[in-house]
């Protein structure tokens, strides 16, 4: 279904060429012809993300398509750009990359091998080390099952030409990188990539890594410096620990920090499973400094005692651009993220599931976040730093123990979040502890936010909004949105600056807000996705379509956002 209204339009967007076909990497320049309006400016994306993603091929704000280099078969997208004068007016073609051409050599390593041996299959090497010490650009390394007792630095890249070096296990096959006896040295993972580029992990187990000692901070998987066209894919990542009980306690599962002037660019951390980390004042997947075009897509978070998935900037990370941008978070199932076990947070709610800190450009979409201490946080830890345009869309968040989502920062001396946009969001059963954050909290230095067409669904408790801060400007426009509390009207609340209103009508007077709705959305609790609405319910067609740039092609299950009439439901499923 079309985002547009060609019948109304006094926009009309054209793209050129039609039907592009490219090889793997390949460029193809995208033009937009728009007539009508006040600017001819568009925004570009790819299947509906804003600037593309590296799974999906990137694309510049004057239309410089760059396809994926590494997806194993042939990749179809669409290429659609939207008038910035009226976003409801836009146009799409297609692009069609085909499969990379793969020519490296491939080597084996076996926990019963030799490093004094070839490599080959039937004589591999013994040590991981060895493997990725002594291949080139384009090499495969499989790892026979069994367990690898190493820890692994990767300082070898691929090449565009070359292609990626891949260490994977071998098919059919899982092999195990175990750090248990180890220490990390410095921040060090059990896999630990320097400034590399084209170099793909994949299907590995990664586990046991601990440490006591507060300058060494252990990882599943670490990487550090510059690089570009790293792919971190379906790997199974647990059990690394800080085994400090102070706040000097750091480790990660998976961490990507530019610290340089040239950024780590196109990175997909796709399909992993992070899981029972013990983590201290760090994250279960951190993205943090220069770093742009990168994906942290279809993984599985759970069991943690610190945050899911961390978008950082503004920590004094790289000498320039210290800030994790152009980010796509979606299709992320995260749940059970709670510092309550963490006595680095003296064992108090704090972890977001998905938490951007002092971010920028991300499209958080379609993801999942239950049981989480915060499901989403938008915000920044540092006094006058702003995370700033951000959207996120078509998520699920419910029966998370403080909040559903928090925006601003926590504290007065803290940063803030402005030019963000919450939309199609489904909000259930959120602040489980009663703490009074209820199901959306905005803090402080929040400002020309939207919030929009969301479900918040609250519990008895009946607090929809908790909006702290008296004195700050007007940190969010509210539209579209429906709300329902299970304990009865007479419970619902919206606190504005502070200020209690205990109607939809004295909220809206209060704030601006405009055609919101008080109703029970009527979720159909029934299939893989038990938050959809009924067709009776008045939250069908009651959304009011932003565009495609806000409202994204999909709803949270995959299907299309627009009904066939072109209408739009409220929250993350259409009925």
């Amino acid at each position: 279904m079309a985002f547009s209204h060609a019948a109304m339009a006094r926009v009309s967007v054209t793209v050129s060429p039609r039907d592009a076909s490219l090889a793997a990497n390949g460029q193809q320049r995208f033009v937009a012809n728009v007539t009508g309006g006040t600017t001819r400016d568009v925004t570009w994306l790819v299947n509906g993300v804003p600037g593309g993603a590296p799974s999906l091929g990137t694309i510049s704000a004057d239309g410089l398509y760059q396809a994926p280099a590494g997806e194993a078969g042939r990749v179809q997208v669409s290429i659609a750009a939207v008038s910035k004068d009226d976003p409801l007016s836009s146009d799409a073609t297609s692009a069609s990359v085909a499969a990379p051409v793969t020519a490296g050599k491939t080597y084996y390593v076996a926990p019963n091998g030799d490093d004094g041996a070839d490599g080959s299959a039937a004589t591999p090497w013994q040590t991981v080390q060895h493997a990725v010490d002594n291949v080139s650009a384009g090499a495969t390394i499989q790892l026979a099952a069994g367990t690898y007792n190493e820890l692994v630095t990767v300082s070898a890249s691929g090449s565009a030409s070359a292609g990626y070096i891949t260490i994977t296990s071998a098919d059919g096959q899982k092999a195990i990188l175990d750090g248990s006896g180890l220490e990390a040295s410095g921040n060090q993972g059990i896999i630990t990539l320097g400034s590399v580029s084209y170099v793909r992990i994949k299907n590995l187990e990664l586990k046991g890594l601990e440490s006591g000692v507060a300058d060494n901070v252990p990882a599943g998987i670490y990487m550090e410096g510059s690089g570009d066209h790293i792919e971190i894919r379906d790997n199974d990542i647990h059990d690394i620990k800080t085994t400090l009980d102070t706040s000097d306690g750091n480790a990660f599962g998976l961490a990507i920090y530019g610290t340089t002037a040239k950024p780590i660019s196109n990175v997909i951390i796709d399909g992993n499973k992070l899981h029972d980390l013990t983590l201290g004042y760090s994250e279960s997947l951190s993205v943090n400094g220069n770093v742009t075009n990168w994906q942290v897509t279809h993984n599985t978070i759970h069991g943690n005692n610190n945050i899911g998935i961390d978008a950082i900037g503004r920590e004094k990370t790289a000498p320039v651009d210290d800030q994790a941008r152009n980010g796509w978070i979606a299709d992320n199932e995260v749940y059970d993220i709670t510092s309550t076990k963490n006595p680095a947070y003296d064992f108090q709610p704090a972890a977001g599931g998905i938490y951007v800190d002092g971010g920028a450009y991300i499209t958080i979409e379609r993801n999942s976040i239950r049981t989480s201490d915060i499901g989403i946080e938008l915000a920044s830890e540092r006094d006058g730093k702003i995370t700033s345009n951000i959207v996120a869309r078509n998520n699920v968040l419910r029966d998370n123990i403080v909040t559903g989502m928090s925006i601003g920062g926590y504290k007065l001396k803290a940063g803030g979040t402005t030019y963000s946009s919450v939309i199609n969001n489904t909000f259930v059963n959120n602040d489980t502890s009663m703490s009074g954050s209820g199901e959306f909290q905005i803090q402080f230095h929040a400002e020309n936010n939207l919030v929009a067409n969301n479900i918040f669904y609250a519990n008895k408790q009946g607090l929809f909004l908790n909006s702290i801060d008296p004195n700050g400007p007007t940190p969010a426009r509210f539209e579209n949105n429906v709300y329902f509390t299970t304990g009865g009207t007479s419970k619902a609340t919206w606190k504005w600056h502070n200020v209690n209103s205990r109607s939809l009508e004295d909220f809206q007077n209060k704030s601006g807000a405009v055609r919101g709705l008080m109703a029970d959305p009527l979720f159909v609790n029934t299939g893989k996705y038990p938050l959809r609405i009924s067709a009776n319910s008045r939250a069908v067609a009651y959304g009011l379509n932003k565009g495609l740039v806000l409202e994204g092609p999909q709803d949270q299950s995959g299907a299309s956002r627009l009904s066939q009439d072109g209408s739009l439901d409220v929250g993350a499923l259409q009925h």
